[in-house]
C-alpha cells in the first residue's frame, strides 16, 4: 500500500493538538502519583490542554494580520510612549509564568501606530515560550520594523514564579530588561527622556 499523506486544515490540527496533549497532561498527573479519574481530577487534562494551547497561541499570530494597516500618516515628530501594559508569558526553561509591565516608547518618522496595537504585539510575542530578554527585543525590532521609526525603546518589569515557587525562592525578586534601537540608543538624551517618563 503506499503511503498516503492526509493534509488538515488548521482547526482539525487544534483539535488533534488538544488530544495530544490531553493525553501527555494524563500521563504527567498519574507520574506524579495522581489518580485521573477521581473527581477533583475529571476533566482536568482536557482543561490544562485548552489553558495550554490559550498561553502559547502567540505561535498562530501573524503580525502583518494584527497590525492590519493601523499604520497611519502623521507629522508628529515627538516621543510617543504607553506604559504599564500588562504582560503574561511562560518562562521556556521551566514552563513557569511571569508577569508584569512593558513600557513602550518610540520616535515617529512621518508614521504613527494605532495605539491598541502596541498591547497586541506585546501579547503576540509573550504568549509563546519565552525568556524576558528576548521578549523585550522582538517588541522592540517589530516596532522599528513596522512603523519606520527613528528610534525605539522597551522596557519590561517582570516577577518569575520559576524564581518564586522554586529554586531559590525570592518572592521580592523583579527582573527588568531593556532594548534601545535607533536614536533611543544613539542619543543619551533621548533614552534619558523615555526614561525619565516611563517613571
Amino acid at each position: 500500500m503506499k503511503n498516503v499523506k492526509v493534509k488538515f486544515d488548521k482547526q482539525t490540527m487544534a483539535l488533534l493538538g488538544i488530544d495530544s496533549m490531553e493525553t501527555l497532561y494524563k500521563q504527567l498527573l498519574e507520574a506524579v502519583g495522581e489518580n485521573v479519574n477521581r473527581p477533583g481530577l475529571k476533566g482536568t487534562p482536557k482543561r490544562a490542554a485548552k489553558a495550554f494551547e490559550y498561553l502559547t497561541h502567540g505561535y498562530n499570530l501573524d503580525i502583518t494580520k494584527i497590525i492590519n494597516g493601523a499604520v497611519f500618516p502623521s507629522d508628529n515628530d515627538e516621543m510617543i510612549i504607553v506604559k504599564n501594559i500588562e504582560m503574561y508569558s511562560l518562562c521556556e526553561h521551566h514552563l513557569l509564568p511571569f508577569f508584569g509591565k512593558c513600557h513602550i516608547g518610540y520616535l515617529p518618522k512621518g508614521k504613527i501606530i494605532g495605539l491598541s496595537k502596541l498591547a497586541r504585539i506585546v501579547d503576540a510575542f509573550a504568549r509563546r515560550l519565552q525568556i524576558q530578554e528576548n521578549l523585550t527585543k522582538q517588541i522592540a525590532e517589530t516596532i522599528m520594523k513596522h512603523t519606520g521609526a527613528i528610534g525605539a525603546g522597551v522596557i519590561i518589569e517582570a516577577q518569575h514564579l520559576c524564581m518564586m515557587m522554586r529554586g531559590v525562592e525570592k518572592q521580592n525578586s523583579l527582573m527588568k530588561t531593556s532594548c534601545m534601537l535607533g536614536s533611543f540608543r544613539e542619543h543619551n538624551a533621548t533614552r534619558t527622556e523615555f526614561l525619565s517618563l516611563i517613571k
